[in-house]
């Protein structure tokens, strides 16, 4: 059985102290294995204090590694790369105090940006990303940590949009491991499934939610087809739900959210809850 697990960009961003507080205790109440933290900018929230709340109510955690414009480790100039490295080492950090074994999401150019690519340019940027990835990687492993290297669809990046993407980039790379999101694997893999079995032993953290953003369950993909494939390819952490408020305004604009896609963010997460626990013992 997976540890289930939400993001707390169902509620809210950026995720700051006052706000996590007030959010732990719910997603424990709401029978939560996991709470997923963003780090869209350090000090955002203070990882002893996480620690401790997270502990207080029974909770895991996952960290969430974020990349806005600005944050790049392929075709930029070397003080950009160098400030990404530094932060992404530093949530590196803070995924091992707050007893994170990932961190997970695009660690390689920020999200919207899309450039088109020769075969010789794209060759170019995988040798780039691998480079600079590398002692970020290191560092991470130090800690404990593994840098899961999330493919996004096309509109958000063109440089990894699949899975077979994602693990040629991250050839003879160590302390890398590929993060999951169904949602971008809807709209980028041709079977979904199969996609998930090529990178066995190499799934890292996986997250899910409706192919709409949306509740998981109310939607057209095969969850059967899905869980039985990350059983298959020796995955064994937890399901996060990661979905976004139509609330926050820059959240809504980022991840394109102009709608609600549910009655409320907690029935989002609750119904969600409810049908991986059922997907889980077979129904």
């Amino acid at each position: 059985m997976h540890a289930i697990g939400v993001n707390t960009w169902v509620w809210t961003s950026p995720l700051d102290d006052a706000a996590l507080a007030e959010l732990a205790p719910k997603v424990a109440a709401a029978g939560f294995d996991c709470i997923e933290l963003p780090v869209e900018n350090l000090g955002d929230w203070q990882p002893g204090a996480a620690a401790r709340l997270l502990a207080e109510h029974g909770l895991s955690a996952s960290v969430a590694l974020v990349m806005p414009p600005g944050r790049e480790l392929v075709a930029a100039d070397d003080a950009t790369v160098k400030s990404t490295q530094d932060y992404l080492r530093a949530v590196a950090d803070i995924a091992a105090e707050v007893g994170s074994p990932v961190i997970a999401g695009p660690a390689y150019s920020s999200v919207g940006r899309t450039w088109k690519m020769s075969e010789k340019d794209r060759a170019d940027c995988l040798e780039q990303l691998r480079d600079n990835l590398s002692p970020v990687a290191e560092h991470a492993r130090a800690a404990g940590v593994t840098v899961a290297v999330e493919p996004l669809n096309r509109y958000e990046t063109s440089l990894l949009n699949t899975v077979a993407q994602t693990l040629e980039a991250l050839t003879d790379l160590d302390g890398c491991g590929v993060a999951i999101d169904v949602y971008h694997q809807n709209i980028e893999e041709t079977d979904i499934p199969a996609a998930i079995r090529a990178a066995t032993g190499r799934i890292a953290h996986v997250q899910v939610c409706a192919n709409d953003r949306g509740t998981p369950g109310t939607d057209h993909l095969d969850w059967p087809g899905i869980l039985a494939a990350l059983a298959d390819a020796g995955y064994t952490g937890p399901l996060c739900i990661e979905s976004f408020t139509a609330h926050n305004a820059s959240i809504a604009t980022a991840a394109s959210i102009w709608r609600p896609l549910a009655e409320s963010q907690d029935a989002l997460a609750a119904d969600g809850l409810a049908f991986l626990r059922e997907l889980q013992k077979g129904g």
